[in-house]
Protein backbone atom coordinates (compact mmCIF):
# COMPACT_ATOMS: atom_id res chain seq x y z
CA UNK A 1 0.00 0.00 0.00
CA UNK A 2 1.84 3.09 -1.20
CA UNK A 3 1.28 6.05 1.10
CA UNK A 4 -0.34 8.49 -1.30
CA UNK A 5 -1.64 10.54 1.62
CA UNK A 6 1.91 11.62 2.40
CA UNK A 7 2.49 13.24 -0.97
CA UNK A 8 1.92 16.93 -1.55
CA UNK A 9 2.09 18.27 -5.09
CA UNK A 10 3.45 21.77 -4.70
CA UNK A 11 2.66 22.35 -8.35
CA UNK A 12 -0.04 20.64 -10.42
CA UNK A 13 1.03 17.09 -9.59
CA UNK A 14 -2.26 15.17 -9.54
CA UNK A 15 -1.91 13.94 -13.16
CA UNK A 16 1.61 12.76 -12.35
CA UNK A 17 0.49 10.79 -9.32
CA UNK A 18 -2.43 9.26 -11.16
CA UNK A 19 -0.20 8.19 -14.04
CA UNK A 20 2.20 6.56 -11.57
CA UNK A 21 -0.57 4.44 -10.10
CA UNK A 22 -0.63 5.98 -6.64
CA UNK A 23 -4.40 6.15 -6.62
CA UNK A 24 -5.51 2.60 -7.13
CA UNK A 25 -2.98 0.51 -9.07
CA UNK A 26 -4.10 -3.00 -8.10
CA UNK A 27 -0.58 -4.38 -8.51
CA UNK A 28 0.71 -1.94 -5.90
CA UNK A 29 -2.25 -1.81 -3.51
CA UNK A 30 -1.22 -4.72 -1.29
CA UNK A 31 -3.06 -5.49 1.92
CA UNK A 32 -1.52 -4.85 5.35
CA UNK A 33 0.02 -7.93 6.91
CA UNK A 34 -2.29 -9.64 9.40
CA UNK A 35 -1.15 -9.89 12.98
CA UNK A 36 -0.38 -13.30 14.40
CA UNK A 37 -0.55 -14.43 17.99
CA UNK A 38 2.65 -13.82 19.95
CA UNK A 39 4.08 -15.15 23.18
CA UNK A 40 4.35 -12.23 25.57
CA UNK A 41 7.67 -12.37 27.37
CA UNK A 42 7.83 -8.71 28.48
CA UNK A 43 5.02 -7.71 30.79
CA UNK A 44 3.68 -4.23 30.05
CA UNK A 45 0.95 -2.50 32.00
CA UNK A 46 -0.98 0.68 31.34
CA UNK A 47 -0.54 3.15 34.17
CA UNK A 48 -3.12 5.72 33.14
CA UNK A 49 -4.93 7.24 30.18
CA UNK A 50 -6.36 10.66 29.35
CA UNK A 51 -8.43 12.11 26.51
CA UNK A 52 -7.30 15.26 24.72
CA UNK A 53 -9.84 15.17 21.91
CA UNK A 54 -9.71 15.93 18.23
CA UNK A 55 -9.75 13.34 15.48
CA UNK A 56 -6.68 13.89 13.31
CA UNK A 57 -6.71 10.57 11.47
CA UNK A 58 -5.45 10.89 7.87
CA UNK A 59 -4.41 14.51 8.55
CA UNK A 60 -0.87 13.48 9.55
CA UNK A 61 -0.29 16.22 12.08
CA UNK A 62 2.66 16.09 14.47
CA UNK A 63 1.17 15.95 17.97
CA UNK A 64 3.26 13.93 20.44
CA UNK A 65 3.63 14.13 24.23
CA UNK A 66 6.80 15.57 25.73
CA UNK A 67 8.25 15.70 29.24
CA UNK A 68 10.51 18.07 31.16
CA UNK A 69 11.22 15.95 34.24
CA UNK A 70 8.31 17.44 36.18
CA UNK A 71 5.28 17.09 33.92
CA UNK A 72 4.11 15.40 30.73
CA UNK A 73 2.57 17.79 28.19
CA UNK A 74 0.28 16.83 25.32
CA UNK A 75 -1.96 18.56 22.79
CA UNK A 76 -5.05 17.49 20.84
CA UNK A 77 -5.99 18.45 17.32
CA UNK A 78 -9.04 20.42 18.54
CA UNK A 79 -6.85 22.80 20.54
CA UNK A 80 -6.70 21.29 24.04
CA UNK A 81 -3.27 21.43 25.67
CA UNK A 82 -2.72 19.78 29.06
CA UNK A 83 -0.06 18.91 31.62
CA UNK A 84 -0.13 15.67 33.61
CA UNK A 85 1.67 14.10 36.54
CA UNK A 86 3.90 11.46 34.89
CA UNK A 87 3.31 8.76 37.52
CA UNK A 88 -0.42 9.10 38.20
CA UNK A 89 -1.83 10.86 35.15
CA UNK A 90 -3.42 13.50 37.37
CA UNK A 91 -4.23 16.54 35.27
CA UNK A 92 -2.29 19.57 36.48
CA UNK A 93 -3.77 22.05 34.03
CA UNK A 94 -5.68 22.17 30.74
CA UNK A 95 -6.33 25.03 28.35
CA UNK A 96 -8.63 25.18 25.32
CA UNK A 97 -7.00 27.27 22.62
CA UNK A 98 -10.03 27.16 20.29
CA UNK A 99 -7.93 26.52 17.19
CA UNK A 100 -6.83 23.40 15.33
CA UNK A 101 -3.29 22.34 16.19
CA UNK A 102 -0.74 20.73 13.88
CA UNK A 103 2.51 20.46 15.87
CA UNK A 104 3.84 20.23 19.39
CA UNK A 105 4.12 20.54 22.20
CA UNK A 106 7.73 21.67 22.57
CA UNK A 107 8.98 22.45 26.06
CA UNK A 108 11.87 24.36 27.62
CA UNK A 109 12.75 27.44 29.64
CA UNK A 110 9.46 27.02 31.58
CA UNK A 111 7.53 27.48 28.34
CA UNK A 112 5.31 25.18 26.27
CA UNK A 113 4.91 25.86 22.54
CA UNK A 114 2.32 24.49 20.12
CA UNK A 115 1.62 25.48 16.52
CA UNK A 116 -1.86 25.99 15.10
CA UNK A 117 -2.76 24.54 11.74
CA UNK A 118 -3.14 28.04 10.31
CA UNK A 119 0.53 28.75 11.07
CA UNK A 120 0.38 30.50 14.45
CA UNK A 121 2.84 29.68 17.24
CA UNK A 122 1.29 29.82 20.73
CA UNK A 123 3.43 30.02 23.87
CA UNK A 124 2.12 28.95 27.30
CA UNK A 125 3.45 28.95 30.84
CA UNK A 126 4.65 25.41 31.65
CA UNK A 127 3.51 25.57 35.27
CA UNK A 128 0.00 26.96 34.77
CA UNK A 129 -0.91 26.84 31.07
CA UNK A 130 -1.45 30.61 30.97
CA UNK A 131 -0.95 32.02 27.50
CA UNK A 132 1.95 34.43 26.99
CA UNK A 133 1.64 35.36 23.32
CA UNK A 134 0.91 34.24 19.75
CA UNK A 135 2.71 35.01 16.51
CA UNK A 136 2.16 34.11 12.85
CA UNK A 137 4.64 31.95 10.92
CA UNK A 138 3.21 32.33 7.39
CA UNK A 139 3.21 28.57 6.95
CA UNK A 140 1.94 25.30 8.40
CA UNK A 141 4.30 23.44 10.73
CA UNK A 142 4.50 19.67 11.16
CA UNK A 143 7.65 19.70 13.29
CA UNK A 144 7.89 19.89 17.06
CA UNK A 145 9.08 23.35 18.19
CA UNK A 146 12.55 23.42 19.75
CA UNK A 147 13.24 25.73 22.70
CA UNK A 148 16.85 26.57 23.54
CA UNK A 149 17.92 29.52 25.67
CA UNK A 150 16.20 32.65 24.40
CA UNK A 151 15.10 31.11 21.11
CA UNK A 152 12.25 29.01 19.78
CA UNK A 153 13.18 27.23 16.54
CA UNK A 154 10.31 26.32 14.22
CA UNK A 155 10.23 24.60 10.86
CA UNK A 156 7.40 24.95 8.35
CA UNK A 157 6.45 22.77 5.40
CA UNK A 158 7.51 25.47 2.94
CA UNK A 159 11.14 24.47 3.67
CA UNK A 160 11.88 27.31 6.07
CA UNK A 161 13.44 27.20 9.52
CA UNK A 162 13.30 30.24 11.76
CA UNK A 163 14.14 31.32 15.28
CA UNK A 164 11.91 33.64 17.28
CA UNK A 165 12.37 35.15 20.73
CA UNK A 166 10.98 33.00 23.53
CA UNK A 167 9.82 36.17 25.29
CA UNK A 168 7.79 38.06 22.71
CA UNK A 169 7.95 36.17 19.40
CA UNK A 170 10.22 38.62 17.61
CA UNK A 171 11.92 36.97 14.62
CA UNK A 172 15.66 36.47 15.11
CA UNK A 173 16.64 34.76 11.85
CA UNK A 174 15.25 32.71 8.96
CA UNK A 175 16.80 29.99 6.81
CA UNK A 176 15.06 29.05 3.55
CA UNK A 177 15.80 26.13 1.26
CA UNK A 178 14.64 25.35 -2.26
CA UNK A 179 11.44 23.30 -2.44
CA UNK A 180 11.13 20.41 -4.93
CA UNK A 181 8.07 20.10 -7.14
CA UNK A 182 6.83 17.11 -5.14
CA UNK A 183 7.37 16.41 -1.44
CA UNK A 184 6.17 14.13 1.33
CA UNK A 185 3.79 15.59 3.92
CA UNK A 186 5.89 16.08 7.02
CA UNK A 187 8.96 17.75 8.49
CA UNK A 188 11.87 16.62 10.61
CA UNK A 189 11.92 17.94 14.17
CA UNK A 190 14.94 20.25 14.60
CA UNK A 191 17.52 19.00 17.12
CA UNK A 192 20.21 20.85 19.04
CA UNK A 193 23.84 19.97 19.71
CA UNK A 194 25.56 22.55 21.89
CA UNK A 195 24.80 25.90 20.31
CA UNK A 196 23.96 24.42 16.92
CA UNK A 197 20.50 23.53 15.65
CA UNK A 198 20.26 20.86 12.95
CA UNK A 199 17.33 20.49 10.57
CA UNK A 200 16.39 18.25 7.66
CA UNK A 201 14.76 19.62 4.51
CA UNK A 202 12.65 18.44 1.58
CA UNK A 203 15.56 18.83 -0.85
CA UNK A 204 17.49 16.08 0.95
CA UNK A 205 19.82 18.43 2.81
CA UNK A 206 20.78 18.31 6.47
CA UNK A 207 21.86 21.75 7.65
CA UNK A 208 23.45 22.94 10.91
CA UNK A 209 22.85 26.53 11.98
CA UNK A 210 24.24 28.67 14.79
CA UNK A 211 21.21 29.17 17.01
CA UNK A 212 22.19 32.73 17.98
CA UNK A 213 22.98 34.14 14.54
CA UNK A 214 21.34 31.86 11.99
CA UNK A 215 24.67 31.41 10.20
CA UNK A 216 25.09 28.06 8.44
CA UNK A 217 27.77 25.98 10.16
CA UNK A 218 27.66 23.11 7.67
CA UNK A 219 25.46 21.72 4.91
CA UNK A 220 25.32 18.04 3.99
CA UNK A 221 23.40 16.47 1.11
CA UNK A 222 22.04 13.36 2.81
CA UNK A 223 19.55 12.15 0.23
CA UNK A 224 20.53 13.20 -3.33
CA UNK A 225 17.56 13.21 -5.73
CA UNK A 226 17.71 10.39 -8.29
CA UNK A 227 15.74 9.53 -11.41
CA UNK A 228 13.90 11.51 -14.05
CA UNK A 229 10.39 11.98 -12.68
CA UNK A 230 9.43 14.15 -9.71
CA UNK A 231 8.24 11.00 -7.96
CA UNK A 232 11.56 9.23 -8.45
CA UNK A 233 13.40 12.31 -7.17
CA UNK A 234 11.58 12.51 -3.84
CA UNK A 235 14.36 12.81 -1.25
CA UNK A 236 12.77 14.42 1.83
CA UNK A 237 14.26 14.26 5.29
CA UNK A 238 11.00 14.18 7.26
CA UNK A 239 11.53 11.81 10.17
CA UNK A 240 13.24 12.03 13.53
CA UNK A 241 16.92 12.93 13.74
CA UNK A 242 18.85 11.15 16.51
CA UNK A 243 21.73 12.70 18.44
CA UNK A 244 24.13 10.70 20.60
CA UNK A 245 27.03 12.73 21.98
CA UNK A 246 28.66 14.47 19.03
CA UNK A 247 27.18 12.15 16.42
CA UNK A 248 24.02 12.84 14.42
CA UNK A 249 21.98 10.12 12.71
CA UNK A 250 19.47 10.92 9.99
CA UNK A 251 17.65 9.16 7.17
CA UNK A 252 16.09 10.39 3.95
CA UNK A 253 13.27 9.02 1.83
CA UNK A 254 14.68 7.16 -1.18
CA UNK A 255 18.12 8.04 0.14
CA UNK A 256 20.43 6.80 2.84
CA UNK A 257 20.82 6.55 6.58
CA UNK A 258 24.01 8.22 7.72
CA UNK A 259 26.14 8.96 10.75
CA UNK A 260 27.34 12.55 10.66
CA UNK A 261 29.84 14.43 12.84
CA UNK A 262 27.89 17.20 14.58
CA UNK A 263 30.77 19.67 14.60
CA UNK A 264 31.73 19.41 10.92
CA UNK A 265 28.93 17.72 8.97
CA UNK A 266 31.34 15.02 7.77
CA UNK A 267 29.60 11.77 6.87
CA UNK A 268 31.22 9.06 8.99
CA UNK A 269 29.36 6.19 7.33
CA UNK A 270 26.14 5.68 5.36
CA UNK A 271 23.85 2.85 4.28
CA UNK A 272 21.21 2.71 1.55
CA UNK A 273 17.92 2.90 3.48
CA UNK A 274 14.65 4.59 2.53
CA UNK A 275 12.48 5.80 5.40
CA UNK A 276 10.11 8.68 6.09
CA UNK A 277 10.04 8.13 9.89
CA UNK A 278 13.72 8.80 10.58
CA UNK A 279 16.05 7.24 13.12
CA UNK A 280 16.12 6.50 16.86
CA UNK A 281 19.07 5.33 18.93
CA UNK A 282 20.03 3.63 22.18
CA UNK A 283 23.46 2.91 23.63
CA UNK A 284 24.51 0.49 20.88
CA UNK A 285 21.97 0.46 18.04
CA UNK A 286 19.99 2.53 15.57
CA UNK A 287 16.40 1.77 14.62
CA UNK A 288 14.25 2.77 11.68
CA UNK A 289 11.21 1.66 9.70
CA UNK A 290 11.60 1.09 5.98
CA UNK A 291 9.11 2.56 3.54
CA UNK A 292 7.23 -0.76 3.30
CA UNK A 293 7.02 -1.26 7.07
CA UNK A 294 9.98 -3.42 8.01
CA UNK A 295 11.57 -2.68 11.39
CA UNK A 296 15.35 -2.50 11.01
CA UNK A 297 18.10 -2.41 13.64
CA UNK A 298 21.68 -1.41 12.82
CA UNK A 299 24.92 -1.13 14.75
CA UNK A 300 25.54 2.45 15.76
CA UNK A 301 29.28 2.28 15.17
CA UNK A 302 29.17 1.28 11.49
CA UNK A 303 25.57 0.81 10.30
CA UNK A 304 25.83 -2.95 9.87
CA UNK A 305 22.36 -4.48 10.05
CA UNK A 306 21.67 -6.39 13.29
CA UNK A 307 18.18 -7.66 12.59
CA UNK A 308 15.07 -7.03 10.52
CA UNK A 309 11.41 -7.81 11.32
CA UNK A 310 8.60 -7.80 8.75
CA UNK A 311 5.63 -8.46 11.09
CA UNK A 312 4.24 -4.97 10.40
CA UNK A 313 4.52 -4.84 6.62
CA UNK A 314 2.17 -2.20 5.19
CA UNK A 315 0.67 -1.57 8.65
CA UNK A 316 1.95 2.04 8.67
CA UNK A 317 4.35 1.45 11.61
CA UNK A 318 5.82 4.44 13.37
CA UNK A 319 9.46 4.98 14.20
CA UNK A 320 10.69 2.27 16.63
CA UNK A 321 11.51 3.89 19.98
CA UNK A 322 13.92 2.25 22.46
CA UNK A 323 12.17 1.36 25.71
CA UNK A 324 13.54 -0.92 28.42
CA UNK A 325 14.91 -4.01 26.58
CA UNK A 326 12.65 -3.48 23.57
CA UNK A 327 11.66 -1.01 20.88
CA UNK A 328 8.06 0.23 20.80
CA UNK A 329 6.16 0.82 17.54
CA UNK A 330 2.61 2.04 16.88
CA UNK A 331 0.50 1.03 13.89
CA UNK A 332 -2.57 2.07 11.89
CA UNK A 333 -4.98 -0.04 13.96
CA UNK A 334 -3.96 1.45 17.30
CA UNK A 335 -1.65 -1.36 18.45
CA UNK A 336 1.60 -0.72 20.27
CA UNK A 337 4.11 -3.45 19.44
CA UNK A 338 7.22 -4.26 21.43
CA UNK A 339 10.16 -6.04 19.80
CA UNK A 340 13.33 -7.26 21.51
CA UNK A 341 16.14 -4.79 20.92
CA UNK A 342 18.54 -7.75 20.79
CA UNK A 343 17.05 -9.80 17.94
CA UNK A 344 13.72 -8.23 16.87
CA UNK A 345 11.53 -10.96 18.34
CA UNK A 346 8.03 -9.71 19.33
CA UNK A 347 7.82 -9.64 23.12
CA UNK A 348 4.55 -7.78 23.85
CA UNK A 349 1.56 -6.07 22.24
CA UNK A 350 -0.97 -3.57 23.63
CA UNK A 351 -4.03 -1.86 22.12
CA UNK A 352 -4.71 1.85 22.55
CA UNK A 353 -8.27 2.41 21.36
CA UNK A 354 -9.31 1.95 17.75
CA UNK A 355 -7.63 4.92 16.11
CA UNK A 356 -4.33 4.87 14.28
CA UNK A 357 -1.09 5.77 15.99
CA UNK A 358 0.64 8.01 13.46
CA UNK A 359 3.33 9.53 15.67
CA UNK A 360 6.07 7.59 17.42
CA UNK A 361 5.76 6.68 21.10
CA UNK A 362 7.80 8.77 23.53
CA UNK A 363 10.02 7.26 26.22
CA UNK A 364 10.66 9.46 29.27
CA UNK A 365 12.60 7.91 32.16
CA UNK A 366 11.04 4.47 32.81
CA UNK A 367 7.68 5.17 31.16
CA UNK A 368 6.37 5.09 27.62
CA UNK A 369 3.76 7.61 26.45
CA UNK A 370 1.64 6.97 23.37
CA UNK A 371 -0.92 9.25 21.72
CA UNK A 372 -3.30 8.09 18.99
CA UNK A 373 -5.02 10.09 16.27
CA UNK A 374 -8.25 10.51 18.25
CA UNK A 375 -6.38 12.28 21.05
CA UNK A 376 -6.14 9.40 23.52
CA UNK A 377 -2.94 9.54 25.60
CA UNK A 378 -1.70 6.57 27.64
CA UNK A 379 1.31 5.85 29.85
CA UNK A 380 2.90 2.40 30.07
CA UNK A 381 5.63 0.78 32.13
CA UNK A 382 7.38 -2.56 32.31
CA UNK A 383 6.38 -4.80 35.21
CA UNK A 384 9.40 -6.28 36.95
CA UNK A 385 8.39 -9.79 37.96
CA UNK A 386 11.73 -10.84 39.35
CA UNK A 387 11.46 -12.07 42.94
CA UNK A 388 12.53 -9.47 45.45
CA UNK A 389 15.77 -10.29 47.14
CA UNK A 390 15.39 -11.04 50.84
CA UNK A 391 17.84 -9.44 53.21
CA UNK A 392 19.59 -12.03 55.41
CA UNK A 393 18.87 -12.07 59.09
CA UNK A 394 21.68 -10.42 61.00
CA UNK A 395 22.20 -11.24 64.61
CA UNK A 396 23.00 -8.39 66.96
CA UNK A 397 24.27 -10.77 69.65
CA UNK A 398 27.94 -11.05 70.25
CA UNK A 399 29.34 -14.50 69.77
Amino acid sequence: MIKAWRLIGLIAAAPLLASCGLFGDKDEDLEPKELVKITQTLKIKRLWAAKLGGNSEFLRVSLRPVGDGKRIYAAGYDGDVAAFDPATGKQIWRVKLKTKLSAGPGVGEDRVVVVARDGVAIVLDAATGSEYWRTGLDGESLARPLIKGESIVLQTIDNRMRAISVYEGRQQWTLEQSTPSLTMRGSADPVVVGNTVIGGFDNGRLIAVDIDTGDVVWDSLLAPPKGRSDLDRLSDIDGSIAVVGQDVYACGYQGRLASIAAESGQVLWSREVSSHVGVSADWSSLYTTSEDGEIVAMAKRDGVESWRNNDLLRREPTLPVPFHTAVAVGDFEGYVHFFSNLNGTPVARMKLGGSAISNAPVAVANRLYVQNDSGMLAAYEVVDERPKRQAPDISTEES
